[in-house]
């Protein structure tokens, strides 16, 4: 009888330290449970206490990109609408394009790209290398841009005529000040020197070629006092040259 009596207090013991180990083990998993939620939770509530703007922006600056995204709270990390961030500083007249991602845990990295203009079209607009028109400060340009002038619609057509034409003018160290496409698809040129060159409607690279070829002689036979106002290529063999005193300031 002795003998089971000591056998049930073992089992009891061992029942009571299985009971102590588990309520242990469960307290401890509802603290550690509880210790987590409260730090996610903290870092959930945290904000964003870095912006960190970066990117090729020769002309937006880091306060326009904070003012287009004053209004968006940076009070929670997670609750920073990173899409909402992007369209916002997309309505800046100068930005190109725009990419925003969270760094953990606390900041806001912010890549801005600005267009690149090549032109400015019609007075009021620019046209980038793309070819498409955008509106924006011309205050800002760090540079003189040849001026394009056209129907709307023909902002591709213009450019890549301008380029295909100064690529040719280069070779006589000149270069196209301005452009213009009449509503007819007529082209007139100015150039750096201020020439005026008419092209009419086709065969524009022919006769930039013509021009190049006649252009030495035409300055050789110009008078003391006397410079090329306008070389005329619209005739299917020579040319018809217009003339103006060298006193005259010449178009830029």
């Amino acid at each position: 009888m002795a003998k089971a009596a000591g056998q049930i207090k073992d089992i009891n013991w061992s029942f009571w330290s299985g009971v102590v180990f588990f309520v242990v083990v469960v307290v401890g998993l509802l603290y550690l449970s509880w210790y987590i939620s409260q730090e996610v939770n903290a870092e959930e509530s945290a904000p964003v206490t870095t912006l960190a703007i970066g990117g090729e922006m020769p002309y937006t600056n880091r306060q326009d990109i904070l003012t287009a995204i004053d209004d968006i709270d940076m009070g929670n990390f997670f609750q920073v609408d990173v899409n909402r961030v992007q369209q916002q500083i997309m309505t800046l007249p100068w930005v190109y394009s725009v990419s925003v991602r969270k760094q953990w845990p606390n900041e806001l990295k912010i890549y801005v790209v600005d267009q690149t203009p090549v032109a400015l079209w019609n007075g009021d607009f620019l046209i980038n290398r793309e070819g498409k028109a955008f509106q924006a400060d011309t205050g800002r340009l760090t540079s003189p841009l040849p001026q394009f002038y056209g129907p709307e619609g023909s902002e591709i057509v213009a450019l890549d005529n301008f380029r295909n034409l100064n690529a040719l003018l280069e070779f006589r160290g000149l270069a196209i000040a301005e452009l213009m496409l009449s509503e007819r698809f007529s082209w007139q040129l100015t150039l750096n020197d201020g020439v005026v060159l008419n092209l009419g409607r086709e065969e524009r690279v022919e006769r930039i070629q013509r021009f190049m070829d006649v252009y030495p002689q035409i300055k050789q036979k110009k008078e003391e006092n006397q410079q090329v106002d306008y070389i005329d290529l619209r005739y299917d063999t020579g040319v018809a040259v217009g003339w103006k005193p060298a006193a005259d300031k010449q178009r830029a």
